[in-house]
């Protein structure tokens, strides 16, 4: 079995922050590298700012945030690391680069999972000489806030990995997914792209303003999806019926939606038209006042459905 008490972070910047923070949380010490200069005061004030959110999840009970230590290379920092949790630029050549420089003093049973959204787990094992101990570990940012780590194996992981990845994300507090399939974006990517594919749509067709349709979402559907996925509160819409009486009965109207849905590309233009909109909603608001915003409100949401004892 893998000793995780020690792990490693590869990239620090906000992803690899949150995942160190996080491990951190769960009374895990963590090597950190990153090759930026300023790395170590970035790291230790994103720790800080993180530690009160996360304590009032009740993620830190076992945690000390000075153990964390900082490396010049991703050698060093993984060496006696059990996981390593990788996140440097999503670049092919970068990302291989760096799993050729620390496969040689890995340990037999470590584990290194791959923080990649769009870069898939067939590619990025070509830059290893064995890759049976290296997964897939996606997160939704910011990790130590947002539950969600998605999980993928092949037939080049060796058994009982992917669930040694599971088992060790979810002692964190993680709920993990399975990916069963290489697809680019993997699952909750390509679902919230499809979201914002007709946001956009919707926009720009001068149906609603950028603001109205981010409201549509947060005060509408986003609300039910925080507690159950889309297909299960289809079924509680039918009623005793469930997804089949559901389906038999909108299976026209989805038709037609689906139909209508545009297919906006995301040109300079577009991302001007969207910017300006945004900015018409937000004002004055700063980009860190709504990214606190947004993380108190996410742990209140959190500590709700806590109590609701609702997965």
């Amino acid at each position: 079995m893998t000793d995780t008490s020690h792990t490693a972070v590869l990239g620090a910047g906000t992803i690899g922050a949150s995942w160190t923070a996080l491990f951190l949380a769960s009374g895990r010490s963590v090597a950190v590298y990153d090759p930026s200069l300023e790395a170590e005061i970035l790291v230790r004030s994103y720790i800080e700012q993180a530690w009160e959110t996360m304590s009032e999840l009740g993620l830190t009970k076992r945690g000390n945030p000075d153990r964390v230590s900082f490396h010049p290379s991703a050698a060093s920092a993984v060496e006696g690391a059990g996981f390593v949790q990788e996140n440097v630029p999503e670049r092919l050549p970068i990302k291989q680069a760096t799993f050729a420089e620390i496969e040689p003093v890995l340990g037999d049973s470590s584990i290194v999972a791959s923080s990649a959204s769009g870069l898939t787990l067939g590619q990025m094992q070509d830059g290893w000489q064995n890759p049976s101990n290296f997964v897939l570990g996606h997160p939704f940012n910011p990790p130590h806030l947002i539950p969600l780590v998605e999980v993928m194996g092949n037939d080049k992981t060796r058994v009982g990995v992917v669930e040694a990845t599971e088992t060790f994300y979810e002692d964190i507090g993680k709920v993990t997914i399975r990916v069963n399939k290489e697809v680019p974006g993997h699952v909750a990517n390509r679902l919230q792209a499809a979201v914002w594919r007709e946001a956009i749509h919707l926009v720009q067709s001068g149906v609603a303003s950028v603001g109205d349709v981010d409201k549509a979402m947060s005060a509408g559907p986003g609300l039910r999806w925080a507690v159950m996925g889309p297909t299960t509160l289809f079924s509680l819409g039918a009623g005793a019926g469930g997804l089949a009486a559901f389906c038999d009965h909108f299976s026209d109207t989805f038709n037609g939606w689906w139909n209508d849905l545009g297919t906006p590309t995301l040109t300079p233009e577009v991302s001007e038209m969207l910017t300006q909109g945004l900015m018409e909603e937000i004002g004055d608001n700063s980009i860190n006042n709504l990214a606190a915003q947004r993380d108190t409100a996410i742990v209140k949401l959190r500590k709700a459905l806590a109590e609701s004892e609702i997965r």
